[in-house]
């Protein structure tokens, strides 16, 4: 049985009050009448409405104030406002502020009953459009991952069969292709959820700090160790650690690694006592192991503890199906709220480019394009050069500066955002190596990466 639909009816004239009420009645309508924009409220506050009609002028609570509640209180309600004159400003006013629809008196019963099926029609449009979009992201998202494509479907599957299990996971994948997004979703899908997530990049810290970053350390153990201090292994026991770039692991550290998942055990610098550890261990590399192991560079029994489910993240541009859903995902995201559409013309650049950056430089991009891109519309004209085809990466700039002003701030900070993610991934994400790149400190680079919300293992 189809949902009748619900229609609040607010005038200060009770003739006009009376009139819209019969009509809607009779067409089948559930109808409730307020006499001005307060009381209207109170039933706004008891009551769903699918649609509100409202006059313009009234007294205390005018139509526009309502408009305001009603969008803020229940944005998908559809609004349609009376006006007494043909263009008022009001009425402008309203269609800016979200009404659907004016309607100017005198009006006759039948454009009264058009504009009623035409906005009912449109909101259960949006409503269908919702839940079909809700029903696409259960479909091709698990778990903070995106993809229809049968490489992404194979990734989602293979960790619903895993999950549960103790078993070390070995992934592989270019650099932003979403390693650690897997490491969680196979954290927080297991028994373990309810225990510690621990990431660490193993390049991104200096050897001689690494196995007590790992294993912690006694107090007077070396020089600085005033205080007794646990190791992630420790902080993660019962849980899951994640060791990021696992092939930037040092000789000495393969070693000591490798005796941990034999023994399940840890000694911290320093100590004598053997402490028992449970923690899965998921790593994670850019590189070919095997090939790093034929090379004498990684330990040929470690590459066996670790590699008992190998799990692949394909880079972007063998699953291109995947970018439309990846582009309405970060949109959505970044523009908070904002209504924001892709074009055509932007969405065919986005879909050829062959994004070497994979998934972070997507993301990476759509932000970008977002802060520097004007109006609701990402355009082609929004996204950046080498996507254009333009030579000259970090060549761009503004040619005219808008007649409503330009946040410089805004831009050079994308600009910079840009450059530092970009050095990442041509340094495989260890960050002495980006900042050597750029001819930076170690600590100036911590400095700027912390400054648009990257924590230690975000990148």
């Amino acid at each position: 049985m189809q949902k009748q639909h619900r229609i609040l009816i607010v005038d200060d004239e009770a003739s006009m009050r009376d009139v819209l009420s019969i009509m809607l009645h009779r067409e089948g309508y559930v109808v409730d009448a307020a006499n001005d924009g307060s009381q209207a409220v109170k039933h706004l506050k008891d009551n769903s409405y699918d649609l509100v009609i409202s006059d313009v002028q009234m007294p205390q609570l005018d139509g526009l104030s309502l408009l305001r509640h009603v969008k803020e209180r229940s944005p998908e309600t559809v609004v349609v406002m009376i006006t007494a004159f043909s263009s008022t400003d009001e009425a402008v006013e309203a269609m800016k502020q979200g009404a659907y629809d004016y309607i100017t008196k005198p009006f006759k019963n039948e454009e009264i009953r058009l504009v009623v099926k035409n906005a009912l029609e449109r909101k259960l449009l949006r409503q269908e459009n919702t839940e079909l979009k809700k029903a696409l992201e259960q479909r091709y998202s698990f778990a903070g991952l995106i993809g229809k494509s049968k490489p992404m479907q194979e990734v989602f599957t293979l960790i619903e069969k895993i999950a549960a299990s103790k078993v070390n996971l070995l992934l592989t994948g270019e650099s932003g292709t979403g390693k650690e997004l897997v490491a969680r979703a196979v954290h927080f899908q297991s028994n373990r959820k309810e225990m510690p997530f621990m990431p660490i990049n193993c390049g991104a810290i200096p050897e001689s700090l690494l196995e007590s970053e790992l294993f912690g350390h006694e107090k007077g153990s070396f020089t600085g160790a005033n205080q007794q201090k646990l190791g992630l292994f420790e902080v993660a026991n019962g849980g899951t650690l994640f060791l990021d770039e696992i092939a930037e692991l040092p000789a000495m550290m393969q070693v000591k690694l490798l005796r941990v998942l034999q023994e399940q055990e840890i000694r911290r610098v320093g100590g004598t006592a053997n402490i028992d550890i449970d923690i899965r261990l998921v790593a994670a590399t850019n590189r070919d192991l095997e090939q790093e192991v034929a090379a004498g560079r990684f330990r040929e029994d470690l590459f066996y503890r670790l590699n008992v489910v190998p799990v692949h993240l394909p880079p972007l541009r063998t699953r291109r199906e995947d970018i439309p859903l990846l582009v309405e995902h970060f949109v959505e995201k970044i523009a908070d709220g904002r209504h924001v559409n892709v074009d055509e013309s932007a969405m065919r650049l986005l879909l050829d480019y062959d994004w070497p950056g994979n998934v972070r430089e997507l993301e990476n991009v759509i932000e970008r394009s977002l802060v520097l891109g004007a109006g609701d519309t990402l355009n082609e004209e929004s996204l950046p050069p080498q996507l254009r085809g333009e030579s000259g990466r970090w060549q761009r700039g503004v040619e005219v500066i808008p007649d409503d002003g330009f946040d410089l701030d805004a831009y050079l900070g994308a600009i910079e955002k840009d450059i530092l993610l970009n050095a990442l991934d041509k340094s495989d994400g260890v960050r002495k190596k980006a900042a050597a790149i750029l001819g930076i400190t170690f600590r100036s680079m911590r400095y700027r990466l912390a400054k648009y919300g990257f924590d230690e293992d975000d990148v």
